[in-house]
């Protein structure tokens, strides 16, 4: 076909080789031909050849439609050969696939190890390339492809965490001068949520938009204002005077036209603490408002300075010789009340009680990023969910970033990671670095050594997988099978099965506080791991759970671990959770027939 195409036969027709050479790159352009189609018509004849050559027109328009967001990595200027482009992306695209293809039997009973993505840290490809085929693979449409999003997410967080903490490394060995707290604030903000879209740029625009409302209100006020000038914020303003101006204009324009305030209906919210959340939200605690106040009036030629008060983080703006040491030379803003101004006095009212000298002195940008990962660790420690452990696990990575040594974080993660029964190998690293820089922790360090040994050495043992088959005598009694929706009776949560038990093989501990004996069966009646819609697992009595009525899918983060596809009235398991229950399906689909057979099947 494509020779057919290429030549103008012999009745005198046009064929594409006598086409105008626009005209004819257009045709090639075209959106229904694929990479292969263009393959086969450049080897034609030469003047095809020539119209599809590795660095023309035609295989960047094929780069282009196949994944339209890699064109940010390229300039116009550059010299690129489009078609080995294609095939390095698309060569990434079978490798990430082949990776997370295998993630699910490697990993599907622990949670990944340290070294479980030493393979993806050693690509042959841009990390760019292999990125972007997991966001096609998370993008992915429909309700199928849960166990690939599920592990395409973990290593994506992986590898963008590893990028943001080289970032931050690099950050925090500038000068300080060099050091932006708006970046900082970013960097803790990407870390924490390295799948959202966050990035300085938008954040500063976002700021810079703000910063040119400041500007049209001072305009009303002193239209030869300084800071209205093209390089406002190059040069400090020196009159105090023109420096107030400044302040009370941000103060109408956050306070009072965008309504930013503190948030003290939901101050212990993580969301908080991001930056770009209090950009969208308009709200934040003291230390992330004032993040935000503090990048403003620089902007605008003022200089205002971070200050660690306790309980309440401050700004303080100078009133008297610039670098002086007299606290009473400065008015303290508090950005979280509406940017206030305060005396030192005013400051001890605040929060209730008198501190020293030392707490009103500035502070540097580390030790400001300090302090938001301060926070963030505290959050994370006032629940035990998933979620605060993730927000816990990526705080402790933040601040050892920033003191690799501090042995009483060390000792916390090493006890985070124990508690969660995942990366033995590495808490035993960390034990031994806690070791060789403060030998009297040796009690502690032994005893989580001994344990972790011990977990070390039962993992070993394991055999592999343990099978439930349904037909054997002891399972006669489970009714329910993995993959249907369930109601929880008491508590009315919808929930998933992804594993029973013919009884409760918990501890006599659990048995006793979640009190089962008070159930008609106690726990002498099967027993089933269930995820739950709020995102936490839980282990439910068969007596407590009934067929849901309207089953719809479960927003669990987890889903995809152990099930590979939602049909719309339940779950399909994935291959590693059939091979510990393969007679279940069958039971999960006669019961969905039976239950829901007028419904969507």
């Amino acid at each position: 076909m494509a020779a057919e195409a290429a030549g103008s036969g012999n009745g005198g027709g046009t064929g594409l080789t006598d086409l105008p050479g626009e005209l004819l790159e257009l045709i090639l352009c075209c959106d229904v031909l694929g990479a292969a189609d263009i393959g086969r018509v450049s080897c034609t004849c030469r003047r095809l050849r020539e119209a599809c050559q590795p660095r023309g027109k035609v295989w960047r328009e094929r780069f282009r439609l196949r994944w339209p967001s890699l064109l940010k990595y390229y300039s116009h200027s550059d010299s690129v050969s489009w078609l080995e482009e294609y095939k390095a992306r698309h060569n990434a695209g079978l490798e990430a696939q082949r990776i997370v293809a295998s993630f699910s039997k490697r990993f599907f009973s622990e949670h990944v190890p340290c070294d479980g993505f030493s393979d993806i840290e050693t690509l042959g490809c841009p990390s760019h390339f292999f990125e972007d085929e997991l966001m096609c693979i998370l993008n992915m449409e429909g309700r199928k492809g849960l166990t690939w999003k599920y592990y395409a997410k973990k290593i994506l967080y992986f590898l963008r965490q590893q990028n943001i903490l080289k970032n931050l490394k690099e950050y925090l060995q500038r000068p300080t001068e060099r050091q932006s707290f708006l970046e900082g604030a970013v960097l803790i903000d990407q870390y924490c949520n390295p799948l959202s879209d966050i990035c300085l740029k938008s954040v500063q625009a976002q700021v810079d938009d703000i910063t040119d409302k400041v500007r049209k209100v001072l305009r009303t006020k002193n239209p030869r204002h300084p800071s209205l000038a093209s390089k406002a914020g190059e040069v400090l303003i020196p009159e105090v005077e023109l420096q107030r101006q400044v302040l009370d204009a941000m103060n109408c324009v956050l306070y009072e036209q965008l309504k930013y305030k503190g948030n003290e209906l939901d101050y212990y919210n993580s969301l908080n603490s991001y930056i770009h959340q209090v950009l969208i939200r308009r709200t934040g605690i003291p230390i992330s408002l004032s993040v935000l106040y503090l990048t403003i009036a620089r902007q605008l030629g003022v200089k205002l300075e971070p200050v660690n008060f306790p309980s309440h983080f401050l700004l303080r703006w100078c009133q008297g010789k610039e670098g002086s040491t007299d606290i009473f030379d400065y008015t303290y803003i508090d950005a979280f009340g509406k940017g206030k101004q305060l005396t030192v006095k005013e400051c001890e009212y605040l929060i209730g009680h008198h501190v020293t000298e030392e707490f009103y002195g500035v502070v540097t940008s580390k030790e400001v990023l300090q302090r938001m990962v301060g926070n963030l660790l505290n959050l994370g420690k006032r629940e035990s969910t998933d979620q605060s452990y993730q927000l816990l696990r990526d705080s402790l990575d933040l601040y050892l970033a920033m003191y690799p040594d501090n042995v009483q974080h060390l000792m916390l993660q090493a006890r985070l990671y124990f508690h969660l029964g995942i990366w033995p190998e590495k808490v035993l690293d960390i034990l031994q670095h806690i070791q060789a820089l403060d030998p009297s922790q040796h009690g502690a360090v032994g005893y989580l050594v001994q344990h972790t040994l011990e977990h070390i050495e039962r993992r070993k043992e394991e055999l592999g997988p343990e099978v439930k088959h349904r037909s054997d005598e002891k399972h006669k009694e489970v009714c329910f099978s993995i993959g249907l929706i369930m109601k929880h009776k008491r508590y009315g949560y919808n929930c998933v099965i992804y594993g029973w038990d013919p009884a409760c093989m918990m501890g006599h501990e659990w048995i006793r506080n979640m009190n089962v004996h008070s159930l008609p069966h106690g726990p002498h009646q099967p027993f089933y791991n269930v995820l739950v819609e709020d995102g936490s697992c839980r282990y439910a009595a068969q007596e407590n759970l009934e067929y849901n009525s309207e089953p719809r899918e479960i927003p669990h983060p987890d889903i995809g671990r152990y099930f590979s596809e939602f049909t719309g009235v339940h779950y399909l398991a994935n291959t590693e959770l059939e091979i510990r229950y393969p007679e279940d399906l069958e039971l999960t689909r006669a019961t969905v027939q039976k239950i829901y057979s007028s419904g969507k099947e």
